[in-house]
């Protein structure tokens, strides 16, 4: 079947979640395999930010799901929000391919990482899986459990 062909929901899911919160401490997406989508899209999203806050972002890579030598991935961060930049509302993406974490040295599951500090700060992200290896994105298997519906 073509690519054209296939419902978005076909070919993205849902793979790991940041829920929608107001936090000034380290927030973490699950660990998530990396081989089972080709590529992954992270979304942070900004609501309002707390007084002189600042938000960073970051994809970690560990060599198993409970996170067993985690490191960061090599430039996947973003430049740092802050709330004297007007930043409140925004969004930023990082694209992540597995060519992109040490599979040489088993690392094979990554996850997204934001870190709000100095003022707590409304913060939010998901990871969306990017045309899936086998099956349909959709696949209970493939998107995370707090995937709650897949309007056709």
């Amino acid at each position: 079947m073509s690519q054209l062909n296939l419902k978005p929901s076909q070919r993205a899911s849902v793979v790991g979640v940041i829920a929608p919160i107001s936090a000034s401490s380290v927030q973490t997406s699950g660990w998530i395999d990396a081989t089972v989508f080709h590529s992954y899209l992270a979304l942070i999203q900004l609501g309002v930010l707390g007084a002189s806050a600042t938000v960073d972002a970051k994809l970690q890579q560990a060599s198993d799901n409970s996170g067993t030598g985690a490191k960061d991935v090599t430039n996947k961060a973003i430049t740092q929000f802050t709330k004297t930049n007007t930043d409140d509302g925004k969004q930023a993406l990082i694209n992540l391919r597995q060519e992109d974490l040490d599979f040489a040295n088993g690392f094979k599951f990554f996850r997204l990482s934001i870190t709000p500090a100095v003022a707590a700060s409304l913060i939010g992200g998901v990871v969306m899986g990017m045309d899936p290896r086998y099956g349909a994105a959709s696949d209970s298997a493939n998107a995370a459990t707090t995937q709650a519906q897949v309007v056709a």
